[in-house]
């Protein structure tokens, strides 16, 4: 069953306001995967806050005409599923780790701040650590510094300590 013209709308919409945020975008091609597959990927997703749905081609072109992600529009043909994240290696990296495991699934393209990226380009955003690793690393480069002096306060106050004894 079609999709009357008030659900179009609403898609549009919908599809639209997920790329007002987003910082990438990747289209895969999904033909042959198994629906239990399927919902593995999108949970994957969900959990890395990658709005991943398939939807009708058109509709999407209609969605990123004006953005940032209107050359994907060219891109958009044949049964696609379409990765938006506002992290701008998520969809990437969601997308690309399940097309290793599942040869099914195609990675076609992809954009990322207005630059339209090929395959290998996607292969390569998803290899860049994500959004939360990279705190992560960052949080123990801040940290280093000051448990190296709290050491070393330590240190010295168990020096002083021995030598006033």
């Amino acid at each position: 069953m079609g999709l009357n013209l008030a659900d179009k709308k609403a898609v549009v919409a919908g599809v639209s306001a997920e790329l007002v945020n987003a910082q990438s975008v990747v289209l895969a091609e999904y033909r042959g995967i198994e629906v239990g597959d399927l919902t593995v990927l999108r949970r994957k997703a969900r959990e890395a806050g990658v709005y991943l749905h398939v939807l009708k081609n058109t509709l999407v072109r209609r969605a990123v005409a004006e953005t940032q992600f209107a050359e994907l529009a060219n891109q958009m043909t044949g049964p696609l599923i379409y990765g938006i994240s506002v992290d701008p290696v998520a969809a990437a990296k969601v997308l690309h780790d399940f097309a290793r495991t599942n040869d099914k699934l195609v990675i076609r393209s992809g954009s990322y701040a207005g630059k339209l990226l090929n395959k290998a380009e996607v292969q390569a955003l998803a290899s860049i650590p994500g959004r939360e690793e990279l705190l992560a690393i960052l949080l123990g480069v801040m940290q280093a510094p000051v448990s190296g002096f709290a050491r070393a306060v330590a240190a010295l106050a168990k020096q002083r300590e021995t030598a006033a004894a």
